[in-house]
């Protein structure tokens, strides 16, 4: 395993780390915890040290089944947990970021864990122009001086809003989506800004809902609890047919597709940790196989670059559609991104 330090922190974590949302049975479906247990041990004894769950994932399962799994190595392992965002089905994210309702998530997220203190606390996805900032970060800091937590950030929903912050406020990390098909956190500037102020990256999505994989021809029919079922056919077409032209590049190459994904997010040096789901123990050793494979050469880049710029990967109107089919307009202020 290969480790980056974190930000400012002086902590180091494994660059390969491990996202969680997959274990709650309500994202990509029903799970055997036995399976899933035997995940996280597997990735811990492959020198795994990051762990990024969230309050929402299953209604705190992830953050049980994570505490079940490794709570006993807890001096070893670096957690990130996020609150702020309720339960809910489709695209509208009911949330309250109010001070009374995050202290009582995070004392719940700290008994699930079953630990005395988060790594890393983020706000989950929130809608930037709607927080009271000023006010839930001298929260932070107070449980910070407590003991409760050591540092805070949050799970951007957009990068630009990830821009938006930093100009203000100090963070420890950022987490946001980037892979083959979402560049935009490079693009805009926001890696080059959390490297000059010393924040944290974690990259989410790195395989894209796993459509980045191969292993999906865009007919799939997914349902609930799946979340994909969310997506129209024309979206879920998009992605998985973007394998496709980065599949070249791993001709007469010992790299799968997936490995080639997350090799494509290692290449930047502001990220820290990148967080792929992991549902079982196969999954985990292919990912971190990755790291032992030579770096994407200027021209594998070179050509990255070339199919992002040149083709369209999602519909933003989907988001905004689906959301004002299901609810007000008066009950949103903006779409997720």
């Amino acid at each position: 395993m290969k480790y980056r330090l974190f930000g400012n922190t002086g902590k180091k974590v494994s660059e390969l780390g491990f996202g969680t949302w997959g274990l709650s049975g309500t994202s990509y479906g029903p799970v055997d915890d036995r399976v899933s247990i035997k995940a996280l041990k597997t990735a811990f004894d492959q020198g795994i040290n990051f762990f990024d769950t969230a309050d929402l994932y299953g209604d705190g399962h992830s953050e049980a089944i994570l505490g079940k799994a490794l709570g006993r190595k807890r001096d070893q392992i670096f957690i990130a947990t996020k609150g702020g965002t309720l339960p809910h089905t489709g695209f509208y994210m009911p949330q309250d970021f109010s001070i009374d309702y995050l202290n009582r998530a995070l004392e719940n997220s700290l008994t699930r864990l079953k630990t005395d203190y988060i790594d890393l606390y983020q706000l989950h996805s929130p809608e930037v122009i709607s927080l009271d900032l000023d006010n839930i970060f001298t929260f932070f800091e107070k449980k910070v001086q407590e003991g409760k937590i050591r540092y805070f950030g949050i799970s951007l929903r957009s990068p630009v809003d990830g821009m938006k912050i930093l100009t203000t406020y100090h963070l420890d990390a950022i987490q946001v989506n980037y892979n083959l098909i979402d560049q935009r956190a490079e693009e805009i500037g926001l890696f080059n800004l959390c490297s000059e102020k010393g924040v944290a990256v974690i990259v989410r999505t790195p395989l894209c809902f796993g459509f980045l994989t191969g292993q999906y021809t865009g007919e799939e029919l997914f349902t609930p609890p799946d979340h994909r079922a969310n997506w129209p056919h024309a979206q879920i077409q998009r992605w998985a047919q973007a394998t496709n032209l980065f599949s070249p590049l791993n001709e007469n190459k010992n790299r799968t597709l997936p490995q080639l994904a997350l090799a494509f997010c290692y290449s930047n040096p502001a990220v820290s940790s990148v967080i792929p789901g992991m549902m079982n123990s196969t999954e985990v050793i292919e990912n971190v196989q990755t790291l032992d494979l030579p770096d994407l050469s200027a021209g594998e880049m070179d050509y990255i670059q070339s199919v992002y710029r040149n083709n369209s990967f999602f519909d933003q109107t989907i988001k905004q559609t689906s959301i004002t089919k299901s609810v007000k307009a008066k009950e949103y202020r903006a779409i997720i991104e």
